[in-house]
């Protein structure tokens, strides 16, 4: 993603206080809610039918509301539903806010709750990394991006999420070994390949 300096500096001045903002007083305990994994799946399809629809993923146009009140309410039930995170930090750095109109909670707030939720859920650590990297925090990144490869180390995605973000750091070899497993595992997009060749950085 090709980020325009000024707009990244905004951004980063936005998310960086958030991170520090995350407790159970500030974001909320946990109760009444389910596992996105393994918990009521007829829930969880009701949720989605009305609060994570095809258009509310792709952030188009909220369903209920506004995209942030279908999220948070997705979120609210669903702590660690992977693809309503993703989906929520996307908007947040879209809209260039941390708190989406209509959201319950912050980006960082929906974060720590999925973290204490599920803190072994290595999914919510690779997308809360994915965010992070796109924020421009790199050392919080390598941090959860670190926990993810911890608990799940076959996991193609995390591999090639870690082989991006070395990529970023132009720390190539650690990018190169994360790409190649990352291969090895079955992961289909070439783009990573792509710019390590371009760098001069790929063997086969």
């Amino acid at each position: 993603m090709k980020v325009i300096p000024g707009i990244a500096i905004l951004v980063i001045s936005l998310i960086a206080p958030d991170l520090h903002a995350t407790s159970s007083a500030y974001c909320g305990e946990l109760i009444n809610v389910h596992d996105y994994i393994g918990g009521d799946k007829q829930l969880l399809g009701t949720v989605e039918q009305h609060h994570f629809t095809s258009n509310i993923e792709s952030l188009r146009h909220g369903n209920t509301g506004t995209l942030g009140g279908d999220l948070s309410y997705t979120l609210m039930l669903f702590p660690n539903h992977h693809r309503a995170l993703a989906a929520f930090s996307k908007l947040s750095l879209r809209d260039k806010t941390l708190k989406p109109a209509g959201a319950k909670y912050s980006v960082g707030c929906f974060f720590d709750r999925a973290i204490r939720f599920k803190p072994n859920d290595a999914v919510v650590r690779m997308v809360y990394g994915d965010y992070l990297l796109k924020a421009g925090q790199t050392d919080k990144a390598t941090e959860e991006l670190g926990i993810a490869i911890d608990l799940e180390p076959e996991n193609p995605t995390i591999n090639y999420n870690l082989g991006l973000l070395y990529l970023k750091q132009k720390n190539y070899e650690q990018a190169k070994t994360y790409a190649k497993k990352a291969y090895e595992l079955g992961f289909p997009l070439p783009g990573l390949k792509n710019q390590l060749k371009q760098a001069g950085k790929w063997d086969e």
